[in-house]
């Protein structure tokens, strides 16, 4: 699987977990030149607190547009380590 945005891959691995329609992309995946830390946080009440990245390619962001779980729960566990996208960004086998 690829993540993909603005033509660059953000992420490619044959280990992601799919979970509420949702690949999981494994940390040591993420081309990380392209991952800003955003300050945005989330609460889900079975998987647990969310952590955010900014996707930056150039001068364009995307904020907010990867997620994971630092310390999910345990009906989460298999998430731990891992990364997820949203907001436009492509997913492709």
């Amino acid at each position: 699987m690829k993540a993909i945005w603005k033509g660059k891959v953000l992420a490619e691995s044959d280990e992601t977990v799919s979970l509420e329609n949702n690949h999981y992309f494994p940390h040591e995946s993420l081309n990380r030149q392209f991952f800003e830390i955003s300050q945005t946080i989330s609460d889900c009440p079975w998987k647990g607190r969310a952590n955010y990245y900014h996707i930056r390619i150039g001068e364009d962001i995307n904020r907010d547009a990867a997620w994971h779980y630092p310390e999910p729960k345990e009906a989460a566990k298999e998430i731990k380590d891992y990364v997820a996208f949203w907001k436009g960004i492509e997913i492709k086998e």
